[in-house]
């Protein structure tokens, strides 16, 4: 049903974006069809292409992920949105450490893509890993194009559209819903975390960064079972997205010298210290969150 549900959504977002551009173009449905397959193609072909692109994937993420999973939420479920949390907010402790523990996880998860960029299927699938390797290297232009910032508008359009959008889309689809139903179903809460975690990073189609999204999932998945809230994992989500467009936009204005785009080797000593900082405040934030929710249900 709630496949059924995603794909509903994905038909009517890709229908609304034809009818955006052809009330915008004074375009035909057809015309508005073949502008976007010509902008996607060659993003810098319209001066105003960069706040379309920006609008349609706003569109386009609202009607395939945010939409169809409270639609099911809703309708289906018969379910409230503050059913998504066990705990209130204020009742999380070290809301504050979520920040910190997703940026300490950066350099770890950073071997991780560089070791599964680095991933080669056997000599009979060559010509499946070869359209893989193209789709994606097709797919770096326009997420390049899209990354470039000229001006703090365009800043404050890309926090939106690639940090706060998807962070509450995704974690009420792939946290809210379907975590939910597969902690229930199996009856075990980390084989839920981690088939929700696969299935996010599976929706990307983008292979060659499989893994490290799938443990970034996770990490997304264990900080909303430890705290009994969607928000955190909502916050979790904008801060790894929004914190790496902020990084990306200072080091084009040179304001910083670091460039997180890079796909240079993260140095070992600093995959080791990534982790055990990271684990370190995972196990804090685990601790005293369950010790929270034993007073709360005991008082």
């Amino acid at each position: 049903m709630l496949v059924g549900f995603v794909l509903i959504g994905g038909v009517v977002s890709t229908l609304l974006l034809f009818g955006i551009m052809a009330v915008s173009k004074g375009m035909g449905l057809t015309e508005a069809q073949a502008y976007l397959a010509k902008l996607a193609g060659n993003p810098s072909a319209s001066p105003d292409s960069w706040y379309e692109l920006m609008v349609l994937q706003a569109v386009n993420h609202l009607g395939t992920f945010f939409l169809p999973a409270l639609a099911y939420w809703y309708l289906i479920e018969r379910r409230t949105w503050s059913q998504f949390n066990v705990q209130p907010i204020s009742a999380v402790v070290g809301l504050s450490l979520v920040a910190l523990i997703v940026i300490a996880f950066m350099p770890f998860d950073g071997l991780i893509i560089e070791w599964n960029q680095n991933l080669h299927l056997p000599e009979t699938l060559a010509p499946i890993e070869q359209w893989v390797r193209d789709k994606e290297k097709g797919l770096e232009g326009i997420t390049k194009y899209l990354t470039t910032f000229n001006s703090i508008g365009q800043l404050l359009m890309a926090l939106l559209v690639i940090a706060v959008i998807p962070a509450i889309g995704e974690e009420t689809l792939f946290r809210g819903v379907l975590q939910r139903n597969f902690i229930y179903w199996t009856k075990n809460h980390h084989v839920g975390i981690w088939l929700a975690a696969a299935l996010f990073s599976a929706i990307h189609v983008q292979f060659l960064g499989f893994f490290p999204r799938m443990l970034l999932g996770a990490l997304f998945g264990y900080l909303y079972v430890w705290s009994g809230n969607l928000w955190v994992s909502i916050l979790a989500h904008f801060v790894n997205n929004g914190f790496t467009v902020l990084m990306v936009y200072m080091h084009q204005q040179k304001m910083v010298s670091v460039d997180i785009e890079s796909t240079e080797s993260v140095p070992l000593a600093g995959v080791l210290v990534s982790g055990a900082i990271t684990l370190g405040l995972l196990y804090y934030f685990r601790k005293n969150n369950q010790e929270q929710t034993t007073r709360i249900a005991e008082n």
